[in-house]
């Protein structure tokens, strides 16, 4: 005989009461064990090739950003907050059940000092620009890069490029700049000054080549060699102009130019 509709309707009164019993006593018992102090974060491991910072300043300028236990911690945030640190570029955080947190770092590997000297900013070998203490590098070691922080790849890329040609010729680069507009500008290792004109990569290395291939040539004419070279300024259309140690001109009035 099927149960009356009274009887039916106590039933699953008392089957939805007992269900909002258990999860209540589930969600209870579940905030009271991510609540408990034994879930609090005790401790951080850090693995990876850290040779620019150590426990102190990992402490200093993580643990504050920190909040939750084990079980609530944003790790996200917690990757953001290890990624602030100076010199690190990049950071995994793990969870190590109960009470630890474990994280893997690795550290910028400086190609180049960044815009002026007044700035501690590098580029790393991915072209990232970051900011770090320079005194922290050997900065005679490193070469200088300028431009706007978002064409950094672009600069790092012409650097690599361009390098091998001046190597041909002994020199080395000490500073590449890529002005606001958008021309370059190269300061060789033994000061002379060469304005490259705009252009990619392969119309300025064609510029180039010419030029180191005619150098030789021009200075030999006045008595010197490329180790005299000041300056050259590469944006004529049909040569370019050079500055040599020791050697003046003369203009049309038969005043001397340097």
């Amino acid at each position: 005989m099927p149960l009356p509709l009274d009887v039916r309707l106590m039933n699953m009164a008392a089957g939805a009461l007992l269900a909002v019993f258990l999860l209540l006593l589930l969600g209870g018992g579940a905030w009271w064990l991510v609540r408990h102090p034994l879930f609090a974060i005790k401790a951080i491991t850090v693995q990876g090739e850290v040779t620019r910072n150590n426990a102190i300043t990992l402490r200093a300028n993580v643990v504050p950003h920190l909040q939750g236990n084990f079980f609530t911690m944003d790790l996200n945030r917690t990757k953001e907050a290890f990624e602030a640190v100076p010199w690190v570029r990049d950071a995994v955080v793990h969870r190590d059940f109960p009470n630890r947190l474990r994280t893997v770092l690795v550290e910028h590997e400086p190609m180049a000092l960044w815009g002026d000297e007044s700035a501690n900013k590098m580029v790393n070998q991915q072209s990232r620009v970051f900011e770090a203490n320079v005194e922290d590098v050997d900065i005679d070691k490193l070469p200088r890069l300028k431009g706007p922080d978002a064409q950094s790849e672009t600069v790092v890329q012409m650097y690599r490029h361009l390098l091998p040609l001046f190597e041909t010729m002994d020199m080395g680069i000490d500073q590449l700049e890529l002005t606001p507009r958008g021309s370059w500008r190269v300061l060789t290792d033994r000061g002379a000054l060469l304005e490259l004109g705009r252009g990619s990569e392969a119309e300025v290395t064609a510029l180039l080549k010419v030029f180191f291939k005619t150098l030789s040539q021009v200075t030999a004419r006045y008595g010197r060699t490329p180790v005299d070279l000041t300056g050259a300024d590469l944006r004529h259309t049909d040569g370019y102009a050079l500055r040599l140690r020791g050697v003046t001109t003369l203009d049309t009035d038969g005043k001397k130019k340097l």
